[in-house]
């Protein structure tokens, strides 16, 4: 099994990974589609008009979580990695306006939001809880192609087609392509003992089968100045965040009180939550705000892993360029475990799949840096999982900012505690953590459709929308 550390950190767009980068993504990929031209059409037939329609929890969140926003930027040839958070209203007030959308490379389409983008809470799609089709229609409204995509978390999408592939398929099988093709932990503990490196050695070595030594180290190093830039960007922001909640921002009050507590050498037994808390939130923020986040691994549960590394930075003296990268590294390769025998979508198994992973990922990268044995560092992992099970997806108004913003916060001191508690054992527990994965991936089958990122349940329909 190998899934890359940068298609686990993807750089792109708040508020949403599944909801947000995913359709615009696939927007992208029906773009391609219609301009490569290897498709069945009557001859002579050109496409007028662009639709779309939204499923599932796309259909119920999907305004909350700037799904219909995605789409139509997407469609005017914007994706998740280039587009500017600045100019994005913009973009998409000029297309309401004109009803027209004109990627480049393509002549300009009839696309009118109100009548072309729907979001259809009645007509399920089967495939995946986050469907979308997208149709192009000639001038006389036929529709001359169609095609149905999934955004199946963290980013990631997939046509009709490609699921129902990847469910014929069953379990992946191990892969040959690289020198530990670990599917689970129990694999990557025996591989790493036998091969006596770290869990982030021998996913260096996966990654270098595909992308030179200094590439690779490049990439990590902008995933996490992406990273470190949405914190300080989100420390320094102030106001109301969009969406009608009228949630105020706190990152940066609560920052300057933190900083005025740490001038006073005043002792604070909770300074190290504080200052954990304070960086997820402003990752959070950011990201309800549209901004530029990184998937960890989804938009939803950005917060968490950047701000333990932040903390480990903050607080630990040896912390340096290359534990920052041994820290993504190993938290990628735990991130890779859960995705492939789990979920990493909120939607398929609520919030402990995004959360959730994003503080054993979080954990496991803590617990490496610090010294950890590849048992330390599974341990880790499997203390800050077991500890977010069963956990909810349910945002209040459809909008990732409550519960959510504080939910990163706890879910990176949950992940430093974990570390914590592992690096002062052995590495051997009771629980292991494929069990833990397992445990979730049945929780999230037995949980009810309205706690799956519907906005139908939980706090969603118990906090009073102001």
């Amino acid at each position: 099994m190998f899934l890359s550390v940068f298609d686990l950190f993807k750089i792109g767009i708040g508020p949403s990974s599944s909801h947000t980068m995913g359709p615009m993504t696939a927007a992208a990929r029906f773009l391609e589609e219609i301009s490569s031209g290897d498709w069945p059409r009557p001859a002579g037939a050109k496409v007028s008009r662009l639709s779309v329609s939204l499923h599932g929890s796309l259909a119920y969140t999907g305004v909350g979580h700037g799904t219909d926003r995605a789409v139509i930027l997407g469609l005017a040839g914007e994706t998740p990695q280039t587009v500017d958070p600045d100019k994005s209203d913009e973009i998409v007030a000029g297309i309401v306006t004109s009803r027209h959308v004109a990627p480049p490379g393509h002549p300009p389409y009839r696309f009118d939001p109100a009548t072309d983008l729907l979001l259809d809470r009645k007509t399920p799609l089967t495939g995946h809880a986050n469907g979308m089709a997208f149709s192009a229609h000639d001038a006389d409204d036929r529709i001359l192609l169609k095609r149905i995509y999934y955004s199946i978390g963290g980013g990631f999408v997939v046509s009709d087609e490609e699921l129902q592939k990847l469910k014929a398929k069953g379990p992946e099988k191990p892969s040959k392509r690289v020198p530990y093709p670990f599917r689970n932990a129990a694999e990557m503990l025996t591989m790493a003992k036998k091969s006596g490196l770290s869990i982030a050695e021998m996913k260096r070595v996966n990654e270098e089968v595909h992308l030179g030594r200094e590439s690779l180290d490049e990439g990590l190093d902008a995933i996490w100045s992406a990273m470190r830039g949405c914190i300080e960007r989100g420390l320094s922001q102030d106001g109301i965040m969009p969406g009608g909640l009228k949630v105020r921002r706190r990152a940066r009050a609560l920052h300057d009180k933190l900083n005025d507590d740490w001038q006073t050498n005043r002792p604070n037994p909770l300074l190290a939550n504080d200052w954990l808390s304070v960086y997820a939130m402003a990752v959070n923020e950011e990201n309800a705000a549209g901004g530029r986040v990184v998937t960890a691994p989804t938009n939803g549960a950005a917060g968490t892993l950047p701000a333990v590394l932040r903390y480990w930075l903050h607080f630990y003296p040896e912390a340096d360029e290359q534990s920052v990268r041994d820290f993504l590294l190993t938290a990628a390769a735990i991130g890779g475990i859960i995705k492939n025998n789990a979920s990493i979508s909120g939607a398929e198994v609520g919030c402990q799949g995004e959360v959730g992973s994003a503080s054993a990922m979080a954990a496991a990268g803590l617990c490496a840096v610090m010294g950890g044995t590849p048992e330390q560092v599974e341990n880790a992992a499997e203390i800050a999982l077991e500890h977010h099970l069963g956990m909810t997806c349910d945002p209040v108004g459809g909008l990732v900012q409550v519960p959510c913003i504080e939910r990163n916060a706890l879910g990176a001191v949950k992940a430093v505690t974990a570390a914590s508690l592992a690096i002062k054992g052995d590495g051997t527990h009771f629980v292991p953590l494929d069990a833990a994965i397992e445990t979730m991936r049945q929780t999230g089958i037995d949980m009810s459709e309205k706690y799956k990122e519907t906005s139908l349940g939980g706090l969603a329909v118990n906090v009073v929308e102001c």
